[in-house]
């Protein structure tokens, strides 16, 4: 492994992140804002840290290895949100652990916060906590490499070591055109949202705030009462829109672009994701209508974005908390589902639910016809073994994950049932939760050990485990192996 491209590329990565960071330092001077001094600390450590790595750093023509993408992806998910947390810290604003935390919640997408209150903070550094869920929702890596002129060296290990989800979702032959495609889309997705944001009521600043935030499915507001402080179901009912769009395959988008609606029939995927929200949207409802005092289109309108959003994104427009069991136990099952393969939102993915379902048909008809052949089919197409193992794989990583966590956080005092919450939101990178972190509550009330278990949490939901698991085998750092 070579350690001189690992930090040219590095460097150029922490770069990149500081120019961005001078967005909201502009903001600051525009409003002369009390954060103008944390900014410029923060953009000078920022910047030095990006110039020590490329000082030591080399650029290299030879490709890159397998061991060294996997290296820089999670290096550079490690660089990115210990330096995105510097604006909080160096403005006061938070102690370093909980700056650290609210800045992987940020760029994972999982909107947990620990600011007690929203009111009194600084534009600058609200929209900086926008623009973290907006760069990391994408991916922080497929942004870098869609703008970034590489050094001849392939990038495929350190793509392949971000994006989510078990099928290939690439829909151009070349990554840098397809990277170039998706960030396209993306910022598309982006102003669309936030002109019908601006039409439902909102104020430019409100509209690209809360649009960033819901396409990079992350679910930070710039209110205290999320989406519930605009009070206009206009708004909630675009929000859920563009919240379930973020939640569907960028490849399949741009699939349907060039060659119309006709391939949504061709994929599994996609569709079951529509019937999963379609029938979890009406159980909400009639459970809604049935046990508690709303009309029916309230009752629509609440299940619909509530749905949508802790399936993807994390928004809130009705304290959930107090819904019936059922309604909380679809939520929690959404959380664990999450959005497809390719989007900006995390969970285990739908495709992935979709293969285990399958093939649990496939052992059920093998166990009543010993020497019948059954195979998994997908989108057309046989799912081979070695994709069943992978996905059974993660599934019972995943599982085991969101159980060790609620373990450890239960050891620590919290109750069985809101560790376990916590544990899948945080996996999920959902963000509200159940009991001590529900919709209307914050997470600046854990302890510091909860803390440093949820940032463990986000970060591995994100990453889906096996980047940041395969760094801390033996085997990985040992020299001589070919990777």
């Amino acid at each position: 492994m070579d350690k001189y491209i690992i930090y040219y590329v590095l460097g150029r990565l922490v770069m990149a992140e500081t120019v961005t960071m001078f967005i909201p330092f502009a903001l600051a001077l525009l409003n002369l804002e009390s954060s103008i001094p944390g900014f410029a600390v923060a953009l000078g450590l920022s910047a030095s840290v990006g110039l020590v790595l490329q000082a030591h750093g080399r650029k290299r023509e030879k490709d890159l290895s397998m061991r060294e993408g996997i290296a820089i992806t999670g290096f550079g998910w490690a660089l990115a949100t210990s330096l995105g947390m510097l604006p909080y810290v160096c403005g006061g604003y938070l102690n370093a652990l909980d700056a650290v935390f609210e800045s992987i919640s940020g760029f994972t997408g999982t909107g947990a916060t620990v600011f007690n209150s929203l009111e009194g903070l600084p534009q600058s550094i609200l929209f900086w906590r926008m623009m973290t869920h907006w760069f990391g929702g994408l991916g922080i890596i497929v942004i870098f490499i869609a703008l970034l002129p590489q050094a001849g060296q392939s990038t495929v290990y350190m793509y392949n070591a971000e994006t989510t989800g078990p099928t290939e979702t690439r829909v151009l032959p070349r990554l840098r055109d397809m990277t170039k495609v998706l960030f396209r889309m993306y910022l598309l997705f982006t102003f669309v949202a936030a002109g019908v944001y601006l039409l439902c009521g909102l104020n430019p600043y409100e509209a690209l705030t809360h649009a960033m935030s819901t396409i990079g499915a992350g679910g930070f507001s710039t209110y205290d009462e999320s989406a519930m402080h605009f009070e206009s179901p206009a708004f909630e009912w675009s929000m859920t829109f563009f919240m379930i769009l973020a939640g569907g395959n960028f490849g399949l988008y741009y699939r349907i672009w060039q060659k119309g609606p006709a391939v949504i029939k061709r994929d599994s995927e996609f569709k079951a994701y529509l019937w999963i929200l379609g029938l979890a949207i009406l159980l909400i409802f009639l459970n809604l209508l049935s046990t508690m005092s709303f009309d029916a289109g309230t009752a629509l309108r609440y299940a619909a974005f509530q749905v949508g959003s802790l399936s993807t994104t994390g928004f809130v427009s009705a304290d959930f908390e107090q819904w019936p069991p059922l309604s909380k136990g679809i939520i929690m099952l959404l959380m664990l589902c999450g959005g497809c393969a390719g989007s900006t939102a995390s969970g285990m993915k739908v495709v992935r639910v979709l293969v285990l379902l399958k093939n649990a048909w496939a052992v059920v008809h093998q166990k009543i016809s010993p020497r019948r052949v059954v195979e998994v089919h997908l989108n057309g197409s046989r799912v081979s073994e070695e994709m069943l193992l992978r996905v059974g794989q993660f599934f019972f990583l995943y599982i085991f994950f969101i159980a060790f966590w609620a373990l450890l956080l239960t050891w620590d005092g919290i109750e069985v049932f809101d560790a376990l919450g916590l544990s899948v939101s945080t996996m999920g990178n959902i963000g509200p939760a159940f009991g001590i972190a529900g919709a209307t509550c914050t997470y600046a009330g854990l302890s510091v050990f909860s803390k440093s278990i949820l940032c463990v949490s986000m970060l591995m939901g994100r990453l889906e485990m096996f980047t940041l698991l395969v760094m801390l085998t033996p085997d990985f750092w040992r020299k001589g192996n070919r990777w």
